[in-house]
C-alpha cells in the first residue's frame, strides 16, 4: 500500500496560496502559456486576464524575420498534434516595437523565448533585449539546429547547450532569470541539465516537443511539408513528467517550468509533485482559449480538497512520498524477516 499524501482538513479554495517562484521570479499563479501556442499572448486576451495568470512565454524570437517551413505545417495525431511551423516570426525589432510593448502596457509578466542558429545569434538577441523593460525572464530555446555544427541541435549536446546558455547569461541583465529549454530527444536529459546549470542557467523549461512524423496513406509520403514536426499534447505528458522527475531528483534546488500535455489541474498537480515549480500550457489552448484560468482554478480546488494551503508545499513532494514508501516497505520486510528468524 502506498504511503498516503500529507493532507489536512479541506479548505475553502480562497485560502490556498498559489504563489510560486522560478529562481528570482515570483509568480502569483503557477500557470503560464507555453511558447509557440499563443504567439505573444494577445490572442488569448479576450478569454482571460493575462495579467492575472502566471505569465506569458512568447513564441521564440529570432534576430531576423523568418517565413518558417513549407505547408502543410500541422497534423493531428492520437492524443496530440504535430507542428512544423519552423519558428516563423517577425524578428526581434518588430517584436520589441509591437508585442513586447503591448505586453508591458497590459501589465503581463513576460518571459521572452529566444532562438538562433549560432551562438553569436543568441548573444546578439540577449544584448538587444538586455535593456528592454518589462522582461521577467529569458527562455533559451536551444532546440534549434546549430548551423556551426552540421545541423546538430544545441539541446542534444551538453557542450553546445552550455555554450549558448553561458553567452545568454553573460549578456542578460543580472536580475533577469535565464531558463534553458530542454529537448526530450536525448539519451540522458540529466546530463544536459547539468551542463546548462553549470553554464549559469537559473532554471529549466522542460520539455520541448518530441520529434515525430506522419505519413499520409493516400499520397504515401510525409504529410508535413517539412517532413518531421514537434509532437505535443497529452501523448507526451508521461515523457515530460519522467524528465522533470529525473532532473529534480538530481538537482532539487534547480527551478523547473514544466510542460507537456497539460489539460487539467490534475495534470498540473502531477508536474508539481514531480518537481516543477510552475507549469506552461500550450496545445490545450487551441480548443479551449481560457484553459489557463480553468486549470489554475482546478488546481486550487484540488489543493483545497486535500487541505494543502500552499502550492509551494507540494513542489517535489512526490519524491518525498516515494522515499517514505520505500522506507516503509523496507521496514516491513525487515520485520517479517525478524519474525521468521
Amino acid at each position: 500500500m502506498a504511503t498516503p499524501a500529507p493532507a489536512g482538513r479541506p479548505l475553502d479554495p480562497v485560502q490556498v496560496d498559489l504563489s510560486t517562484r522560478l529562481a528570482t521570479l515570483r509568480l502569483p499563479d503557477p500557470v503560464l502559456t507555453a511558447s509557440g501556442c499563443a504567439a505573444a499572448g494577445r490572442e488569448l486576451a479576450p478569454f482571460l486576464d493575462l495579467a492575472a495568470i502566471g505569465g506569458v512565454v512568447t513564441k521564440s524570437i529570432m534576430l531576423e524575420p523568418r517565413s518558417g517551413r513549407p505547408t502543410p505545417r500541422m497534423a493531428e495525431t492520437p492524443s496530440g498534434m504535430l507542428n512544423s511551423i519552423g519558428l516563423q516570426g517577425p524578428g526581434v525589432e518588430a517584436f520589441v516595437a509591437k508585442d513586447l510593448r503591448w505586453l508591458r502596457e497590459h501589465g503581463v509578466r513576460t518571459i521572452v523565448s529566444i532562438a538562433g542558429g549560432s551562438t553569436q545569434e543568441y548573444q546578439r538577441l540577449a544584448q538587444r533585449l538586455r535593456h528592454e523593460p518589462g522582461i521577467a525572464a529569458i527562455e533559451v530555446n536551444i532546440s534549434c539546429p546549430n548551423v556551426e555544427s552540421r545541423g546538430q541541435v544545441f539541446a542534444c549536446d551538453p557542450f553546445s547547450a552550455a555554450q549558448v546558455v553561458q553567452v545568454v547569461r553573460r549578456h542578460t541583465a543580472p536580475d533577469v532569470p535565464v531558463l534553458a529549454k530542454l529537448s526530450p530527444d536525448v539519451t540522458d536529459i540529466v546530463a544536459i541539465a547539468r551542463s546548462v546549470r553549470e553554464a549559469g542557467a537559473d532554471g529549466l523549461s522542460m520539455i520541448n516537443t518530441l520529434l515525430g512524423m506522419v505519413i499520409d496513406p493516400d499520397t504515401m509520403r510525409p504529410l508535413l511539408g517539412g517532413m518531421t514536426g514537434g509532437l505535443s499534447g497529452p501523448a507526451i505528458r508521461p515523457v515530460a513528467v519522467r524528465a522533470v522527475w529525473q532532473v529534480h531528483a538530481a538537482y532539487p534546488d534547480l527551478p523547473i517550468l514544466g510542460m507537456g500535455g497539460i489539460r487539467t489541474g490534475r495534470d498540473a498537480f502531477e508536474f508539481l509533485l514531480a518537481g516543477a515549480s510552475a507549469v506552461s500550457v500550450g496545445t490545450a489552448v487551441f480548443n479551449d482559449p481560457s484553459a489557463l484560468a480553468r486549470i489554475s482554478a482546478e488546481l486550487r480546488g484540488l489543493l483545497a480538497a486535500r487541505g494543502i494551503a500552499r502550492l509551494s508545499d507540494v513542489v517535489g513532494l512526490g519524491h518525498v512520498q516515494q522515499a517514505r514508501h520505500v522506507a516503509a516497505q523496507a521496514a516491513r520486510r525487515a520485520a517479517q524477516e525478524e519474525a521468521l528468524a
